[in-house]
């Protein structure tokens, strides 16, 4: 129970990439970038010098800046500590009580940190949709597209983008800024997402199209 000891590995690359079936396109003006779960807690498996994370993190902060500058909205998901058990639901079952509401826990990395113009949702369950006002956030903004970056591509990152799909909202993920247990792990993400719901590309490919 709980989160394992995660090996390095690397990132996957733009011809490793499975095509989608999708064939929607990134547009700026209705985008919303989302900041998946990037609080110490969940990074703690992970070396943080090494790859996958370090480049993660280093595309994640390129998104956002970019994204900032082009006034495409950055949301972000971040857990509370110390949940009760009616609170965390079966969550518990399958990884334990979760994080305290320690700092070291709880904060979303420094490198990564959200503005005051920026939304911090409160994450309940593994989709970011679950119990927020994520979608009606978008929807008053006229967005239609949600690109996810974080942490755990097969978990919440996977489960996010099915819903958003659900919502009639193309997903989109950054393929080199999200992270996951192993690298079979993120490969079998991204595959069943390209086949079921959405659109992986890379932090470049993703760049040069908003």
């Amino acid at each position: 129970m709980g989160l394992p000891v995660i090996t390095d590995y690397a990132q996957p690359t733009a011809a490793e990439l499975p095509k989608p079936r999708a064939s929607w396109q990134p547009e700026a003006h209705r985008m919303a970038l989302l900041v998946h779960d990037m609080q110490r807690y969940f990074l703690r498996p992970f070396q943080a010098e090494n790859a996958p994370l370090a480049p993660a993190i280093a595309n994640i902060a390129a998104l956002i800046a970019h994204c900032r500058a082009r006034n495409i909205p950055v949301f972000y998901t971040a857990q509370k500590g110390n949940q009760q058990r009616c609170d965390r639901g079966l969550q518990a079952d399958l990884w334990g009580p979760g994080m305290s509401w320690a700092p070291e826990h709880e904060d979303i990395i420094e490198e990564l940190a959200p503005r005051p113009e920026d939304h911090v949702l409160v994450k309940h369950r593994y989709s970011a949709f679950q119990r927020s006002n994520l979608e009606t956030l978008m929807r008053v903004r006229g967005r239609d597209q949600l690109l996810v970056t974080g942490v755990y591509a097969h978990i919440g990152c996977t489960a996010t983008l099915a819903e958003a799909f659900q919502l009639d909202i193309e997903p989109f993920i950054a393929a080199d800024a999200v992270a996951d247990f192993s690298r079979d792990d993120h490969l079998s993400a991204l595959h069943w997402i390209a086949r079921t719901c959405g659109v992986p590309m890379t932090t470049e490919q993703l760049l040069k199209a908003l």
